[in-house]
């Protein structure tokens, strides 16, 4: 199958596949390193009124189209901090998150940031380790009552 992607800014019309890109990207991995009530009370987050409203109204974004529907998207917020990072399950292994990844760092870096931080989970903390994200330290949160691990992780963007 041959598939026309673009990498571009994210609008605010974009919000609302936004939502769906982060929710089919939590509750579709068939290999999840989660258990059905974290992936729930993950995945809500989706459409709970101002959880991701700040990152998409404040933030600098970037998604990737895919036959003019969005596939995955990246958002910095603020401007040193990976806030976000998800890709369609239908479209992983394409290369996007990696796309995405760079285009980040890169913009970061134009703004004038020294370094990105971020709070990785077991998802993304692979990704990042490659392209040299350093694990800073773990923590736990809660998500409606429900106890996740993640990593907070830094990447130096001075070379």
């Amino acid at each position: 199958m041959n598939f026309k992607s673009e990498l571009r800014s994210m609008v605010s019309t974009d919000h609302s596949s936004i939502r769906d890109v982060y929710f089919d990207a939590i509750t579709s991995k068939k290999d999840s390193l989660y258990n059905q009530a974290q992936i729930q009370a993950w995945a809500s987050l989706a459409w709970l009124p101002g959880i991701l409203d700040r990152p998409l109204q404040e933030g600098e974004g970037w998604v990737i189209t895919e036959n003019n529907e969005i596939a995955a998207f990246a958002v910095l917020h603020p401007l040193n901090r990976l806030s976000l990072l998800y890709c369609r399950q239908s479209s992983a292994r394409r290369g996007y998150a990696t796309a995405l990844l760079k285009k980040l760092e890169s913009e970061a870096r134009k703004s004038g940031q020294i370094q990105l931080i971020t709070e990785a989970s077991f998802f993304s903390f692979p990704l990042l380790l490659k392209y040299g994200w350093v694990k800073h330290s773990s923590e736990t949160i809660y998500i409606a009552g429900i106890a996740f691990e993640r990593f907070k992780m830094i990447k130096s963007l001075i070379h």
